[in-house]
């Protein structure tokens, strides 16, 4: 930064040209970047100065000059306080183009590909009432009323809100209820700060197709006094309530569930429709928090995957299976690897209580369960991936690209690491055809974004032209990409080979190579000479496709 132009409490006049995923407001000032919650495209606007940095600051907005025209009037009272919705400022069609700008951007600047297809943003039917799961804490207001709500954003201070916008009606009237419990029953309420009390959170679940409501208390300790009062004013005033469950939870975490729960009244579970597959949902279950977009969502994974009714399906960090599940009767075989072992019990369930019978669930690291199955020689004609927010390992990545499977589909909830796991799809031999975002959280900075991917041929020899028709004993040669010769070597010699190298094994046998390749990454590095032993396997391999 120049001198002090922007120091702290300097007010200054901005037009704002752009937002971050936060929904925060970004303008320009004297050429460095100021970031305004609150603020919308194309306002101008004097703007206090709250935080300066190297580089950029941190502005809050002061007085609005000339306001948006995709500016609203925000519909909930607490929305500048809360730490949920960041876009109900804006009109839908401007949210929806920020979150599409901030997919392309993702995939240009981070990925590095800058002429990706990619279909327009799919809105969702409805902003309003569309979370089918709530975790609301539990605290006490300055005069020591007990209030449920939400944390502000980057902190553990519960905005107080008796009615969300995104939840349906349910949700506000098991809350009330709750609320009234607490008053009269007494019970202690949970203190993060001391580790004391016991009520901790309300958990709430319905199930779109069917309407079946559960609620849930997460506890420290044992189970609270007046258990059957609770019961009794839920039934009262809960629309649909299907069950009241406790969940247990006394670590000192800030993990909102704990590992056990046990069923006060009715069901331990509520039973949703998704795909035209029918799913059992527990307290600790996995599922997507709007159905229906979610069911658009596999849509567009079950087209790009383009299984017709034969091969095998591999669908890593399954978790409940429910993407799998939904295209299980498009493939021959469907194997699902998901590292949490309950999910994995409710993933085989369902493909009980659906009568699939062409399902198998491993319960594993999904880069191990991968490298094992490899190991057994199994070539999945597509592979489906949803990983957490934090991406894929470079290991899943390498060992999904070895498996030479015809199609990748990527599911991301985070466009960042998406891009940068595309880029190491892409290094891999897996190239991103088309990509497709879809708005699965409406009012939030969130952005859900599908991916097919497919393999790269070598362009020099991308096709093979005859000038005659070929008799059929005729044997055109087949191009393999590099993780098909890294897994053909692993299969029928048991050795782990690198790109760097195939490419030497290629180069001396006058083959092409990409530029890139057997070049020291630094200069003067010494660069590491192919083993004789894994020369003959590569060259084994060669063979095998016909290239020498």
């Amino acid at each position: 930064m120049s001198g002090d132009s922007l120091r702290k409490n300097k007010i200054i006049e901005l037009g704002f040209t752009g937002m971050t995923a936060e929904g925060s407001a970004v303008g320009r000032y004297e050429g460095e970047a100021v970031f305004v919650p609150l603020g919308a495209p194309g306002d101008r606007a004097r703007v206090r100065v709250v935080k300066a940095a190297r580089s950029h600051a941190f502005g809050r907005l002061e007085e609005l000059l000339d306001p948006a025209p995709c500016r609203v009037e925000p519909d909930c009272p607490v929305y500048a306080q809360c730490g949920g919705c960041c876009f109900r400022h804006i009109s839908y069609e401007a949210e929806l183009a920020a979150k599409a700008q901030r997919v392309r951007d993702a995939l240009e600047r981070v990925g590095g590909f800058s002429g990706l297809k990619m279909r327009e943003i799919l809105p969702a039917p409805s902003r309003e009432g569309y979370r089918n799961k709530a975790l609301l804490p539990i605290g006490r207001s300055a005069d020591g009323q007990p209030m449920l709500g939400f944390y502000a954003r980057h902190s553990h201070r519960i905005v107080p809100c008796g009615s969300c916008r995104l939840h349906p009606p349910e949700f506000t009237l098991a809350a009330e209820a709750v609320l009234r419990w607490i008053k009269e029953s007494g019970e202690s309420i949970y203190d993060e700060s001391a580790h004391t009390g016991r009520l901790r959170r309300l958990y709430l679940r319905k199930a779109e197709a069917t309407g079946q409501v559960m609620v849930c208390l997460v506890v420290k300790g044992g189970a609270p006094r007046c258990q059957q009062e609770l019961v009794e004013a839920l039934r009262r005033q809960v629309p649909g309530l299907a069950g009241v469950a406790l969940n247990f939870n006394n670590d000192r975490t800030n993990v909102a569930l704990g590992p056990r729960c046990r069923t006060l009244w009715g069901q331990g579970l509520i039973r949703d429709r998704l795909c035209g597959l029918e799913f059992d949902v527990s307290p600790l279950s996995f599922y997507q928090v709007n159905r229906t977009q979610a069911e658009r969502l596999y849509g567009i994974a079950a087209d790009y995957a383009g299984l017709k009714g034969s091969g095998l399906l591999l669908d890593l960090y399954c978790g409940t299976g429910t993407i799998g599940l939904s295209m299980a009767r498009q493939a021959e075989r469907l194997i699902g690897v998901e590292v949490v072992p309950q999910a994995v019990e409710d993933a085989r369930e369902n493909a009980r209580r659906n009568h699939i019978e062409n399902a198998e669930f491993l319960c594993g690291d999904a880069a191990q369960a991968s490298q094992e199955l490899a190991r057994r020689g199994l070539r999945p004609t597509v592979i489906t991936l949803d990983p957490p927010r934090k991406g894929c390992s470079p290991e899943l990545i390498e060992t999904a690209a070895a498996m030479a499977p015809q199609r990748i589909v990527y599911i991301s909830c985070d466009p960042a690491t998406l891009a940068r796991d595309l880029k190491h799809f892409a290094q891999a031999g897996y190239v991103p055809q088309e990509a497709a975002p879809v708005d699965m959280f409406p009012g939030t900075g969130h952005v859900e974004t599908v991916v097919c991917l497919g393999r790269e041929l070598d362009r020099a020899s991308r096709h093979v032209y005859l000038d005659y028709e070929p008799s059929p004993d005729t044997k055109i040669p087949h191009n393999p990409t590099y993780p098909e010769i890294k897994a053909w070597v692993m299969e029928n010699h048991g050795l782990k080979v690198s790109s760097l190298y195939i490419s030497q094994v290629k180069r001396k046998h006058g083959l092409p190579v990409g530029e890139s390749y057997n070049k020291p990454k630094t200069e003067g590095a010494k660069v590491p000479q192919c083993p004789p032993e894994k020369e003959a396997a590569i060259e084994a391999a060669l063979r095998h496709y016909g290239l020498i």
